[in-house]
């Protein structure tokens, strides 16, 4: 059986380890930029896992080669949302298209309240599951 002793949200890579420093984040950009990826920051205020589209803080830095110009756009959304999710998202176009390459939290809200889980019994003996988040129960913009 896995279990999740910390209680947080796991998405992305180094979700089970300890926050990253800033230092840390650096240090994983800086691998991106050497592959050749284009670093995102995209921050939501509802982390649940079929939730992949993120709202984009700023445009995709396809064109930076320095750490420090993808750490200013994380710091300043942090600043601008200091509760909410944030994500780095690499990106890797050598193929011509665009995917995911890197994808890891770097921000959480002091209070991560969790998902309910609902099952409900179907004909026959199905069941169905509903994974929802604790954070929906408010309103958008009132979450944390």
């Amino acid at each position: 059986m896995m279990t999740n002793p910390t209680g947080r949200i796991t998405q992305g890579q180094f979700s089970f380890l300890p926050e990253l420093t800033d230092d840390e984040i650096a240090l994983q950009i800086d691998y991106g930029l050497k592959k050749g990826y284009a670093w995102s920051v995209e921050y939501t205020d509802d982390p649940h896992p079929r939730n992949c589209y993120w709202e984009m803080y700023g445009m995709p830095m396809f064109d930076l080669s320095d750490a420090a110009g993808v750490l200013a756009e994380l710091r300043e959304c942090r600043k601008t949302f200091p509760q909410h999710y944030i994500r780095m998202m690499a990106f890797d176009s050598t193929r011509g298209v665009e995917s995911v390459a890197m994808s890891f939290i770097v921000n959480r809200p002091t209070n991560e309240p969790g998902f309910g889980l609902a099952r409900t019994e179907g004909a026959g003996r199905t069941m169905r599951y509903r994974i929802s988040s604790y954070a929906t129960d408010k309103p958008e913009g009132e979450r944390y």
